[in-house]
């Protein structure tokens, strides 16, 4: 076609369209530079602004200074120096890689492609292309791309008018209909946000709310304007208070709290956004749970162009992982009585205020009051210098956070100490009392000389903690060097923490041998450890012990790595693979995971007894492990399981680092008589936790059963479909 007379005849015509309408060729990006576009992800649809996100970095590990853009021939807004922590964990040695983000905004015209440029400057002064690409303005919007989360809000949460009407005949048959008060504290606010703000309650579907809001002497003329007029066009359940002197979040949202009425109160920014059907589900889990002090939801971010994305599918209540992380906000609902008996916002903790305010609530509340709704029902939205956008965009809110955590602790008695973390986050360290209490290393072993030298070895050079023990539970070992190897490591030798072999022939069962261990020591701790472990960081043992000793912990599991640095193990969820599996199994070292909750103290159902740290009182009282039904599988998640039936909680610490050769201890389900065995196992753990294998506490509905890294649950699983 290409050598006809039309075809050359007409090459003119294509050559001046091109000028006008394609623009020029774009250039290649630079090959200096590392770095990626996370959105958008699909380049078809780009709405009339056009936000870009990505990160930079150069391969000579030179650092970046500044970020420019351009559509055409008009500069873009640019934002720089964007937290990136998921950059950071790939490219430690790479200066700037935690703040290597950026943001570039642009209006797009409405007809023609447009050439748009991204360029970043190196502390050298030269400028380096990291994005070249047309663009033009989509003219009607395409269905989003497959196995996103676009995608999976279009399939399952998207409130549709079908489902609209469900959720009203559900809220028609509640036996109460509380008032709930919707409290937003309002500064300065861009008009756009904050009509989209009010305008999201004025939309709820239930009608039993009112909203209070406070302007705290916003400087701006629109927004007492704002105010004034939807004042007017509900004078009912639209209540303003405008404050003559600006006192900042804390003092604005007291001032908002003074107007409520309900018995309820509803946190809202006033950028922010609530869902239509937000209070209704609210209303819904108040009438099931009519004791509740406090409910909280997941949540999203939403962008300057409705784009939703980065959603936090929650836990169910989690004590340790909300010492570190405020994971209630947002969306937080309150009795009202308990918000004002504990004196409602506190001054001089903004930033942070609603994080202090519910640890207030809690402390005067108890876990079974406190209930989590496992939908998105609040859109946080991400401009440049939201929280939202950048959890480090106000320092003072990481100030504020500090002593929130501090004070809590000091109120409930407990001595702790703080230090910071990456993504603006907190650990916590428990001291250990002096003298430290004797811990017994209770480890499993037969034959396998090449992986058990090497742990002993590891584990006695390396380990600091200052009083513990190795008990190896010898299943029958008739190869001659290990024996020869036990016999050697059992005598006394100065300077080294004592060793111990307990004989234990027969069969393997991996829970009689642990029993069999725990039974032979009067130790007030016991550590389970498979025999091809390697310690990473000395003091693995003193963070296990110390969360182990709080009286209200019961397992406290570990981070094991394969020795490529891959995760192995990250706690234990429930359910996948029909029983249980490894969170973040293979991921790389340093991954963040949901919310950075791969770096995060936090409780979770079980752990893995390849390195698991309980008080010995504890494992007597849950009847140790189940060396019946459950001879070699899923022995340490029923056992984890049985702990937390007793009462405590099992918590997992990313502080304490090992590498994990993986059950090097036993061998691989390869004939009929163990894949019966294990199918036994299986069957046993369905008939015993069935339901709650089915729905774990520290897991999300939203999120897959079918792989362990939390991808999305296509569908979700046991919430009826409201939306």
């Amino acid at each position: 076609m290409q050598e006809s007379l039309s075809w050359r005849a007409t090459a003119p015509f294509r050559a001046l369209r091109r000028a006008l309408f394609d623009g020029p060729a774009a250039p290649a990006a630079s090959p200096a530079l590392l770095g990626n576009i996370d959105y958008p992800q699909d380049w078809s649809r780009v709405a009339p602004t056009l936000n870009v996100r990505g990160w930079s970095l150069h391969r000579d590990r030179i650092p970046l200074q500044a970020v420019r853009a351009r559509l055409g021939r008009t500069p873009a807004a640019v934002e720089f120096g964007l937290e990136r922590l998921d950059v950071l964990d790939h490219f430690r040695d790479h200066p700037g890689a935690e703040r290597s983000g950026w943001i570039v905004k642009v209006d797009v015209p409405r007809f023609g492609r447009h050439l748009l440029q991204i360029e970043v400057q190196d502390a050298n002064g030269i400028w380096h292309t990291a994005v070249s690409r047309p663009v033009r303005r989509t003219a009607a919007a395409a269905p989003p791309p497959p196995n996103t989360y676009a995608a999976w809000v279009a399939a399952y949460d998207t409130l549709t008018p079908e489902g609209a009407d469900q959720i009203r005949q559900r809220l028609a048959g509640l036996s109460r209909k509380p008032l709930i008060s919707v409290l937003l504290p309002v500064y300065d606010a861009p008009e756009k946000w904050l009509v989209r703000a009010i305008e999201s309650v004025r939309r709820q579907l239930y009608p039993h709310w009112e909203l209070c809001i406070a302007d705290d002497a916003s400087r701006q003329p629109h927004v007492r304007r704002v105010l004034e007029r939807y004042q007017r066009r509900d004078p009912e359940r639209i209540k303003v208070v405008c404050r003559d002197t600006n006192g900042h979040i804390s003092a604005a949202s007291n001032s908002a709290l003074a107007l409520a009425h309900g018995e309820f109160i509803a946190l809202l920014d006033h950028d922010d956004e609530l869902r239509p059907h937000a209070l209704a589900c609210v209303a819904l889990e108040l009438d099931a749970h009519p004791d509740a002090d406090l409910v909280y939801s997941d949540e999203d971010k939403v962008d300057e162009n409705g784009h939703r994305y980065d959603p936090y599918f929650k836990p169910d209540w989690n004590p340790d992982l909300f010492n570190v992380q405020n994971f209630i906000s947002h969306l937080g609902v309150y009795r009202t009585l308990l918000v004002r008996e504990v004196g409602g916002f506190r001054v001089g903790y903004e930033g942070s205020q609603d994080w202090d305010l519910a640890m207030r609530v809690i402390e005067r509340s108890a876990p079974d009051r406190i209930r989590h709704i496992p939908k998105i029902l609040y859109h946080w939205r991400s401009v440049p210098g939201s929280t939202a956008l950048l959890i480090g965009a106000k320092n003072y809110a990481a100030q504020a956070a500090e002593k929130v955590i501090g004070e809590h602790f000091t109120r409930i008695g407990v001595e702790a100490r703080l230090s910071p973390t990456k993504g603006s986050y907190w650990r916590v360290h428990y001291p250990l009392p002096a003298p430290a209490p004797r811990v017994t290393l209770v480890i499993p072993t037969r034959n396998r000389l090449e992986v058990l030298r090497p742990c002993l070895e590891s584990l006695l050079g390396r380990t600091t903690y200052p009083d513990f023990e190795v008990l190896i539970v010898d299943n029958g070992s008739d190869d001659p060097a290990t024996l020869a190897y036990l016999e050697e490591v059992a005598r006394p030798a100065a300077g080294r923490a004592p060793v111990r072999v307990l004989p234990q022939p027969g069969e393997f069962n991996y829970s009689a041998l642990n029993n069999a261990g725990v039974a032979a020591t009067d130790a007030p701790l016991v550590a389970l450890l498979n025999n091809d472990l390697e310690v990473i960081h000395g003091d693995w043992l003193d963070e296990m012990v110390a969360h182990a000793l709080r009286p209200e912990i019961g397992c406290v599991g570990a981070k094991l790595y394969y020795p490529d640095d891959r995760i192995q193990h990250a706690g234990v969820i429930l359910g996948v693979g029909g029983v249980a599996a490894h969170a973040w199994q293979t991921h790389p070292r340093g991954a963040a995971g949901q919310a950075h909750r791969n770096l995060l103290q936090q409780n979770l159902s079980a752990v893995t007894a390849a390195c698991l740290v309980v008080r010995r009182e504890v494992y007597l009282q849950a009847g140790g492990f189940n060396a019946d039904e459950l001879k070699v599988a899923f022995n340490d998640v029923d056992f984890c399981l049985k702990v937390r039936a007793a009462g405590y909680r099992n918590l997992w610490t990313p502080y304490a680092e090992l590498y994990h050769h993986e059950s090097a201890s036993r061998g691989k389900e390869d004939t009929l008589e163990k894949r019966d065995r294990f199918r036994a196992e299986v069957e046993h753990m369905r008939a015993t936790w069935g339901e709650l294998l089915d729905c774990d506490p520290a897991y999300n509905p939203n999120l897959t059963l079918t792989i362990n890294d939390f991808t999305l649950a296509l569908p979700p699983r046991p919430w009826p479909r409201l939306a």
